[in-house]
């Protein structure tokens, strides 16, 4: 049985890319990356993530890895 390919993402081109929950809360179905959190060592890779909820502006800081999980995230608004 085939299992979903994970998306290949480019850390430094999510900003503002847009993310669709799997299983919406809170009528959250719709998000956004808003801003990237670049560590204060540049030669330290980026790895969290400020995502913004389209209906509530609520934002919460994630690792962007997380968005790889196709159980929980879809790239782009379905």
């Amino acid at each position: 049985m085939p299992t979903a390919k994970s998306p290949r993402l480019n850390p430094n081109k999510l900003l503002l890319s847009k993310w669709t929950a799997v299983t919406p809360q809170n009528k959250e179905k719709h998000f956004i990356v808003s801003k990237l959190l670049w560590p204060n060592d540049p030669d330290v890779p980026l790895e969290m993530i400020e995502l913004e909820a389209v209906y509530s502006k609520r934002a919460q800081v994630m690792p962007w890895r997380d968005l790889l999980n196709t159980d929980n995230w879809r790239q782009g608004w379905h």
